[in-house]
């Protein structure tokens, strides 16, 4: 799965520890989602969204590579 979440987090000045206190998790999984090895649940990628005031469709899109 892409994301945008580097460059929304980028956009507000927020370090990756920031954004983990923010959502709650841990700052490796913060980097873990953005670096693309995990892939958030659907309850936190709500949260992200909600955070950023956007839909998840605008955070997070399937790779084309995917099924």
């Amino acid at each position: 799965m892409n994301n945008r979440l580097k460059v929304l987090r980028a956009e507000r000045n927020w370090s990756q520890q920031d954004l983990a206190e923010r959502l709650g998790v841990s700052r490796q999984s913060v980097n873990a989602i953005e670096t693309g090895r995990y892939d958030p649940s659907l309850p936190l990628a709500f949260t992200i969204a909600d955070l950023f005031g956007l839909p998840i469709e605008a955070i997070f899109s399937r790779d084309q590579t995917e099924s």
